[in-house]
């Protein structure tokens, strides 16, 4: 191991890490174990989550772009304990690497410090692991964790949700952080595009295309949850609206989802026709410019879509909630 570099490193993440630190830090970088004070809910549940980034990091490496996967990282995970109705608390990272560059690294932790800044979370503690010979030259994982904390009463569970509620959608901004393994087969292998290739149909070079931040939603779901409108949220993550819809529906109910109610963004179009992907494929491997889906009541959900418009936002109505047919799918596209 270079100790000047390790040194060089973990100078810079403490930096950084200093600035998403809120009141409830007790601890600073460094010491054995994170802690953080849980104050101002009377009755709190933590919820909790960890993932990662994917083969969205091989765009990174091939770029040599290490600044935006990290915000992915933050983001998808507060989006994740965001629909069932917590705020993020604190976070903690793991970067493993075969040969620790301080650049990189760096750049790899300021975009998990921005993400944890722009969501009022605390980038607490992690680990930053040099491992020669397990990783290839230049590159790395990364994997986040993160804990947040809601009032019981005020739990998304999806309980409430009940035939004849309205699903709002609100847009991705492109891949997220799934499907990137098709992607790039599809566009670096078949297509034999490179990562500054111009996508006319696009607006974009691939490398932007693919890089585009994965965003976070915590705002509007918190604006429709204190306008009390929300009955459940679905982040549409890997397995796309086929698979993620479901997870906040009680049991006996299902999701009718308009196919015209959207325009897919033109990204994932193109994906489809250099793959010729059939449409169940299609569907469940990629979000298709959808990040985020909402169930609101019927009678509410004109003013859900005012408040939505409120922040800036661009919700539409995807589609309904329906009893569950047996032997039926749980989502059905019309």
């Amino acid at each position: 191991m270079d100790i000047d570099e390790a040194d060089r490193a973990v100078a810079a993440i403490k930096k950084l890490a200093r600035q998403t630190f809120t009141s409830g830090v007790l601890t600073d970088i460094g010491s054995f174990g994170a802690m953080y004070q849980l104050a101002g809910l009377r009755k709190p549940v933590l919820v909790s989550s960890a993932d990662g980034v994917g083969t969205k990091l091989k765009v990174a490496f091939v770029t040599g772009r290490h600044d935006t996967v990290g915000e992915d990282l933050v983001n998808h995970c507060v989006n994740d304990i965001a629909v069932q109705g917590a705020l993020p608390l604190f976070f903690l990272d793991y970067f493993a690497v075969g040969k620790l560059e301080a650049k990189v690294a760096g750049a790899v932790v300021g975009g998990i410090a921005r993400g944890c800044r722009n969501n009022g979370c605390a980038l607490i503690g992690g680990e930053t692991a040099e491992m020669p010979g397990l990783y290839a030259e230049s590159e790395y994982d990364l994997a986040g964790f993160i804990v947040g904390a809601a009032e019981r009463s005020e739990l998304l569970t999806g309980k409430t949700i009940r035939a004849g509620d309205v699903l709002l959608a609100l847009p991705s901004t492109g891949l997220h952080t799934n499907g990137y393994s098709l992607a790039r087969k599809l566009l670096f292998e078949r297509a034999g595009y490179g990562p500054e290739t111009m996508l006319p149909e696009v607006g974009a070079t691939v490398a932007d295309a693919l890089l585009a931040v994965h965003r976070s939603y915590l705002k509007p779901i918190r604006a429709l949850m204190k306008a009390g409108l929300l009955k459940g949220a679905a982040h549409i993550t890997g397995g796309g609206i086929t698979d993620n819809t479901p997870r906040m529906l009680p049991q006996g109910l299902s999701a009718a989802i308009d196919t015209g109610a959207w325009r897919i963004p033109p990204l994932f179009e193109l994906l489809r026709r250099i793959g010729n992907i059939p449409d169940d494929d299609y569907r469940r491997t990629l979000n298709l410019g959808v990040g985020m889906i909402f169930a609101v009541p019927a009678r509410g959900a004109a003013r859900a879509e005012a408040v939505l418009a409120k922040l800036g936002e661009s919700p539409f109505r995807i589609g309904g909630v329906a009893p569950h047919k047996p032997r039926r799918p749980r989502v059905e596209y019309r």
